[in-house]
């Protein structure tokens, strides 16, 4: 007979440990504070000693605390995977959800040299720009935008989204490179109510015009206002590394030395408890250093 302490116990002290606060493994589990305070005060009871210590809302593992909680990771980890295989889930199987324009513009193009080192995994991509619960989706891995602080996921930094206008060479006309940022103010624009746009101007130190914000192409995504921009259509503000291709090309220009960014990222995004799963962890591997490189190109 397993003289394994109370499952109800153990299920709370693992969604503390891996949230780091009572609040944000109350709300995983659906439990009151209270509740999952009782809980880890049974385990505690049982090993004779505190397995956290109290640092304001945050809950820090003590030493014998973090001893277990690696152990429980692996434990919890093995489980899952069991019956992931019983209900079809497959570690051959990688489901990936990202935007339109990461998805076409970089991960399409790159995807091939993950695929060439793990001919074994299959990728099914999940496009769209809803933020969605990756568990209920079923989703392995997503890059996503944002600042990272998304409860119950782990987030690695990826890059920057910095934004700077791109357009056709045609509609320069042969102006001289690069153009002052004042001159943006009265050109064309593609989305001109982007909220990119005023976040542009005012970091380059210029106020835009107002009447310069109406009006326009407004498009949902930088996967189409990267194609109005090569078709002629006015300035597009996009991210570099997703057109680094057209950059070099040629197809696009960036007619402006200024960047800009708002303090968001792109990261990847994965549950806490799938951060060991074999094919989680070789996308993983592959896709920060990919990112890093693309960066690198620039």
């Amino acid at each position: 007979m397993r003289r394994l302490p109370p499952l109800p116990a153990v299920r709370a002290f693992e969604a503390v440990a891996r949230n780091g606060t009572f609040t944000a493994a109350a709300a995983e589990l659906g439990m009151t504070q209270a509740a999952i305070s009782y809980q880890i005060r049974i385990l505690e009871e049982r090993v004779g000693e505190p397995l956290f210590f109290r640092r304001g809302r945050r809950a820090e593992l003590t030493a014998g605390g973090a001893r277990v909680a690696a152990r429980l990771a692996t434990a919890f980890d093995e489980i899952e995977m069991a019956f992931d295989e019983l209900t079809g889930e497959s570690e051959t199987v990688l489901r990936i959800a990202t935007t339109a324009s990461v998805a076409n513009n970089w991960l399409a193009r790159n995807i091939g040299s993950f695929q060439a080192a793990h001919p074994d995994i299959e990728i099914e991509l999940e496009v769209g720009s809803a933020v969605i619960d990756l568990a209920e989706a079923r989703i392995d891995v997503a890059i996503r935008t944002g600042r990272g602080d998304w409860p119950g996921l782990k987030a690695e930094h990826l890059a920057m989204v910095s934004f700077t206008p791109m357009c056709s060479p045609a509609l320069l006309e042969g102006r001289p490179l690069p153009l002052d940022v004042r001159e943006a103010r009265d050109m064309r624009r593609i989305s001109p109510q982007d909220r990119w746009w005023p976040i542009w101007f005012r970091s380059a130190g210029v106020e835009d015009m107002d009447d310069a914000r109406r009006g326009g192409i407004r498009m949902d995504s930088q996967a189409s206002e990267g194609q109005a921009a090569m078709a002629g259509h006015g300035l597009a503000l996009m991210t570099p590394m997703l057109w680094s291709s057209e950059l070099a090309s040629g197809r696009l220009v960036r007619p402006f030395t200024h960047v800009a960014d708002e303090g968001t990222a792109y990261w990847l995004a994965y549950a806490e408890n799938r951060r060991h799963a074999r094919k989680v962890a070789r996308f993983r591997d592959w896709v920060v250093p990919a990112f890093r490189a693309t960066m690198d190109s620039l």
